[in-house]
């Protein structure tokens, strides 16, 4: 009919698998033009308004959508497909009340309510009303024990409300009627998990794999657990295993390293680790992993390449500046080092240990002026720490302010008497002073 402008009479229903077929396949605009030809030959056909309602839901013509809804419910006031799809068009446009009110409408008409309790489980779920979400998807599993979806959503209100017991309670019940059901088992181990019971997490997930031997996540999830039992070897196995099931994953292969690290087998690991960044090599985590690994071997140059990496991936990630910077000083790569620390600062990792290394760093070069500043500053958030005052003790000593350096020997002294030996390690100097021997000897004294 489209390609010779004949006009061909059809049946309305034939209308409405042909234009079922086109909106199955996702080509709307053939869909749209089947809709309009089809209104042409039955322009009173209840069902091709609802076709065309779809449509229009579909281009987000909400309004229009709604308008023709309005028309059709006073042709036939008892058809749940209206009601239904008022209330699909509500909650697009974001009335999650107006729309849990449009499906209990149809939920009155409708002879497949488990589509209804379904719809409504969801709508109580954008407003977090858990309680009555989950009310409905029971009733989902009430008539079909293999909806998984609601048994999924069903779990997660459980998880919102951090009800695993509950969710425990509920998936025992559930088992009871439907014992070889993978995915119960496997959400029963992941509830247990949780509660850290990883003993019987662990034997919910060899159910699942005894049902389904190819369900990848019942695999996963008994690795897991394995690791927390400590048992490495045998997770190592389960992983390889989901590697074999399917494509491998970077998630995977990090695990496996991280258990023959546990298992005290570097080599093995960073082999592993190797694997994740080949896999996927935007994933920061398998870099600072291969670092960590090649620091431990003390390897700090391989340490300093792939730290690297990691920093090119999340250049904002403080953690990974530290780990630059204690690299750096391992090789006596002291201007990094500053620069990494002034990074740290700058992404607001305040953390005394940064200021005290900084300054040391800086100490270390004879930057004695950018030390005092650093110190300086760190002092107005750590106010009473003997590391700060001793060292400035030092610098103010070495920048010809003894009195300063005195007043903050002192204070050091009232903080913690037993730190003050850091004096000695960093400005021998200064430690060696008569005036300082003198301050130290009178506060024993004064102690005593």
């Amino acid at each position: 009919m489209l390609k010779t402008n004949s006009v061909y009479f059809f049946d309305s229903v034939e209308f409405e698998d042909i234009i079922q077929h086109y909106l199955d396949n996702g080509k709307h605009s053939l869909a749209k033009k089947a809709v309009k030809l089809g209104l042409e030959q039955h322009p009173t056909s209840v069902m091709l308004m609802l076709f065309n309602v779809d449509l229009l839901i579909i281009a987000d013509k909400f309004n229009d959508a709604l308008a023709l809804i309005q028309e059709l419910a006073l042709i036939e006031p008892t058809n749940d497909v209206i009601f239904l799809q008022k209330g699909i068009i509500f909650s697009k446009k974001g009335a999650h009340f107006k729309a849990i009110e449009s499906f209990n409408k149809a939920l009155e008409f409708s002879p497949e309510p488990e589509e209804v309790w379904s719809l409504l489980g969801m709508e109580y779920l954008y407003l977090d009303d858990f309680e009555n979400a989950r009310f409905n998807f029971e009733k989902c599993l009430e008539v079909d024990f293999d909806d998984y979806s609601a048994l999924y959503n069903l779990i997660y209100c459980f998880d919102m409300d951090n009800d695993a017991e509950g969710a425990i309670k509920y998936l025992n019940s559930y088992i009871d009627q439907n014992p070889y059901c993978e995915v119960a088992w496997h959400q029963l181990g992941r509830q247990y998990f949780t509660l850290k019971k990883y003993k019987k997490a662990l034997t919910s997930f060899d159910y699942s794999v005894l049902i389904d031997e190819f369900f990848i996540g019942g695999y996963l999830e008994k690795a897991k657990t394995l690791e927390k039992l400590e048992r490495y070897q045998e997770a190592i196995e389960n992983y390889l295993y989901t590697i074999e099931l399917d494509d491998p994953t970077a998630f995977s292969y990090i695990r496996i390293g991280e258990c023959y690290s546990q298992l005290n087998e570097p080599v093995t690991a960073i082999k592993y680790y190797k694997k994740a960044v080949h896999e996927d090599p935007l994933l920061d985590k398998g870099w600072i992993l291969l670092t960590n690994a090649y620091y431990n071997e003390k390897d700090y140059q391989k340490a300093l390449f792939y730290i690297g990496k990691a920093i090119q991936i999340d250049e904002n990630n403080a953690l990974y500046w530290r780990k630059y910077a204690d690299i750096n000083l391992q090789l006596d790569f002291f201007e990094e080092a500053v620069r990494a620390f002034h990074r740290c600062i700058h992404l607001n990792d305040v953390a005394i240990e940064i200021y005290i290394g900084l300054a040391d760093v800086l100490v270390f070069l004879g930057d004695f002026n950018d030390a005092l500043s650093v110190l300086v500053k760190a002092k107005k958030t750590y106010r009473q720490f003997a590391e700060i005052e001793y060292r400035l003790c030092g610098l103010f000593y070495v920048l010809d302010n003894k009195e300063f350096s005195f007043i903050h020997f002192k204070n050091g002294l009232a903080i913690d008497v037993e730190y003050h030996t850091v004096l000695k390690e960093l400005f021998p100097t200064v430690f060696e002073d008569a005036n300082i021997q003198k301050i130290i000897a009178n506060f024993k004294k004064a102690t005593e």
